[in-house]
């Protein structure tokens, strides 16, 4: 399909992640032991229950991701728990961290286009994530993505219900603004740390949507995404 610029869209029709698919097909296999079993229906209701709870929880809609120069989109949905500037080793940084809870979509989305330079994993606790120090204390998966001069950190926090980050990529794989990259599991966070000079599109409160809603832009001299993509693409 051809938008009115000439340029063809990318879509993208999967609408769950798989492991959906092998939760709820798990909990079906238990109901259906259970009536066996039992010989009663009633009691197989709980574990459907939780086959549908986990076919929604997994879902992974198509999102329309913004084309503008420099823009720096949400890696997940949620709500916009910091946005601040903070003192790192490398210097001044925007910092926004995203809470998402258990009713949110918890695939991760790059923020930006570029290559991934770094992904570190990092052993640690479950702490609820809406605490302050989750971010350095939890389990975390940090991987940083580089456009020309530019460059973003994406931090995949566990949280008191997480037990594991999925993450996609390695060294070297060039992302497209909004394309998947990972997923936590179940209550999570994630933290963005972009360039200071960044101009700030969102405030603490506010709800995101991964790779559609734009948490800051930065100037074009340090752009982290030259605007070759100059038509929004739904992924």
């Amino acid at each position: 399909m051809l938008n009115l610029s000439g340029h063809r869209k990318r879509y993208d029709y999967r609408c769950m992640v798989r492991d959906g698919y092998f939760y709820a097909l798990g909990l079906l296999v238990v109901a259906g032991l259970l009536w066996q079993l039992t010989g009663s229906k009633g009691i197989g209701v709980v574990p459907l229950i939780l086959a549908v709870f986990f076919l929604w929880f997994f879902r992974d809609p198509s999102r329309r991701i913004p084309s503008g120069p420099g823009e720096i989109v949400s890696p997940g949905d949620g709500k916009v728990t910091e946005a601040e500037w903070i003192e790192t080793p490398d210097g001044s940084r925007l910092r926004i961290s995203i809470f998402l809870s258990v009713f949110d979509v918890h695939v991760n989305r790059s923020p930006i286009e570029g290559t991934v330079t770094a992904v570190n994993h990092k052993e640690g606790l479950f702490l609820n994530a809406m605490r302050a120090d989750s971010n350095v204390l939890n389990e975390q998966n940090v991987v940083v993505i580089e456009h020309g001069d530019c460059s973003i950190q994406v931090k995949q926090i566990a949280g008191l219900l997480a037990r594991r980050i999925v993450c996609t990529v390695k060294v070297g794989d060039h992302l497209q603004r909004g394309q998947r990259f990972g997923l936590i599991k179940f209550g999570s966070r994630v933290d963005v740390l972009m360039p200071a000079d960044a101009n700030l599109r969102v405030r603490r409160g506010d709800r995101v949507r991964g790779g559609s809603s734009i948490l800051a832009v930065v100037p074009t001299h340090s752009a982290c995404d030259d605007g070759s993509s100059v038509a929004a693409t739904e992924v």
